[in-house]
């Protein structure tokens, strides 16, 4: 089994993505020690949260530099959830902070609206079809508020849709990918992008 480091920097459901990981055929071991990420063949940045506090936890830790780093190499880099939207330039939630700047982009609120125009409920939460790209017409499992909004339309990976609201369920930027939703919540479907990551397939 190809071994998989997730990244544990105070926020997120690490154990539950692990298992799902090891479900998909990986050796998934957590750390939240920076030395150990240039050693990683595959790294994954998972979250639940807030992206100010998502930041903090990253430069705390020491890991935000160590996680550049590796991008720059090269190797797999995966983000769920609060994980991919860190990978951004800026988020604004709470304010506007920096992200890791490694897909051009900001991270907005979302804002839908049902067919009167009325404001929908937040966090968008429960299982979505994706629209257009990656996994279209599958359903994969969301808990969110805010998305992100690649610079360029060539980093978006798949759409999905939320009242009367189309965004970007998921990204990507060479070695580098990011799932607005939660595979490890998604079922098989889920797991099967996990182990297309694993393996180094093209989904």
């Amino acid at each position: 089994m190809r071994p998989v480091l997730i990244v544990d920097y105070g926020l997120g459901n690490l154990f539950s993505v692990a298992r799902a990981f090891k479900a998909a055929g990986a050796q998934p071991a957590i750390s939240s020690d920076p030395r150990h990420i240039p050693e990683a063949s595959l790294l994954v940045l998972p979250g639940v949260g807030a992206f100010g506090d998502g930041m903090k936890g990253l430069e705390e830790r020491g890991l935000a530099g160590p996680i550049k780093d590796y991008a720059s190499s090269g190797r797999p880099l995966l983000g769920i959830c609060l994980g991919m939207q860190l990978l951004m330039s800026e988020g604004f939630e709470f304010g506007g902070r920096p992200g890791l700047g490694l897909i051009p982009g900001k991270v907005v609120q979302l804002q839908p609206k049902d067919g009167a125009g009325k404001p929908l409920k937040l966090p968008h939460v429960g299982w979505n079809k994706i629209l257009r790209g990656q996994g279209e017409g599958k359903q994969y499992y969301f808990v969110h508020s805010f998305i992100p909004v690649p610079d360029q339309g060539e980093h978006v990976l798949a759409e999905c849709r939320y009242g009367d609201t189309t965004f970007c369920a998921a990204i990507r930027r060479g070695a580098i990918t990011g799932y607005q939703f939660h595979p490890e919540k998604s079922g098989p479907a889920g797991i099967q992008l996990l182990s297309r990551f694993i393996e180094g397939r093209d989904p």
